[in-house]
């Protein structure tokens, strides 16, 4: 009789799952997804009246959920509920923006708007969970929603690739910090996603059609398609990932 290997558990249970940006959106099918498979989610936003709403949907559906209000960009605020808080086994690093111009129409303040959120407060977010857990002497999966645009460029996307590029650069790094400790990090790289941020983007047909013929697979994303890659980062399926980029783009980059 073979022994037949098993495959490891998607499943979380008994996990600390942290998300930010999870008041809609990705962030919020994220939360649920990672609640479905067993973790108690902690929804992180600015805003009460969102984030209560889905915790309770969470709550609903059978889920563990509780909320955070805070804004991201405040670091030393995120950095002392993390500290008192118990360890987040799991953090999805998720709370973005975008300002898409052109190079010459760049401000100075577009340049803090998005490098302050997609760089600054991503990166001392992931420190102020990975110093928690280096502090208990546990491990742990963070996840960093990046970007395809960290792989490639794009027309007025100047700010968003360079928080994206620089998301991605500092993402391996790291996880060459943390390997010995048993901390993973990882990033997804969706492609565009039909969401509250990239409606008015996408309402141009010219954009939309421009996107559409970029995508190999011809349409665009959705919430959905990024449930799946979250859960297999978060989960023991993926323990020998670090440092690397999980490609969700439907053949963008591919050529």
């Amino acid at each position: 009789m073979i022994d037949l290997p098993r495959t490891p558990s998607f499943r979380l249970d008994g996990k600390r799952a942290l998300v930010t940006g999870a008041g809609r959106g990705i962030g919020l099918a994220a939360a649920a997804a990672l609640a479905e498979y067993g973790a108690h989610v902690t929804l992180c936003a600015r805003s009460e009246p969102e984030l209560s709403a889905a915790a309770e949907a969470i709550r609903a559906s059978g889920g563990k959920a509780d909320i955070l209000v805070l804004d991201v960009t405040d670091t030393k605020a995120f950095a002392t509920a993390i500290e008192v808080a118990e360890p987040f086994d799991i953090f999805l690093n998720n709370a973005g923006t975008n300002r898409p111009k052109h190079v010459a129409d760049v401000t100075e303040e577009d340049y803090d708007a998005v490098l302050d959120l997609n760089l600054r407060a991503a990166y001392f977010a992931a420190q102020a969970v990975i110093k928690r857990l280096l502090a208990a002497g546990r491990p742990g999966s963070i996840i960093n929603m990046s970007s395809q645009m960290g792989h490639v460029g794009g027309p007025k996307r100047s700010l968003y690739c360079a928080s994206k590029w620089a998301m991605e650069g500092f993402t391996r790094s790291i996880a060459i910090d943390l390997a010995s400790s048993g901390i993973r990090i990882n990033t997804i790289c969706p492609t565009f996603i039909e969401t509250p941020l990239t409606a008015p983007f996408l309402a141009d047909k010219s954009f939309s059609d421009y996107v559409l013929g970029k995508i190999k697979l011809g349409r665009l994303g959705q919430i959905t398609d990024l449930m799946g890659p979250v859960v297999f980062l978060a989960s023991d399926a993926s323990s020998l990932m670090t440092g690397a980029s999980l490609l969700v783009d439907g053949g963008w980059t591919a050529g």
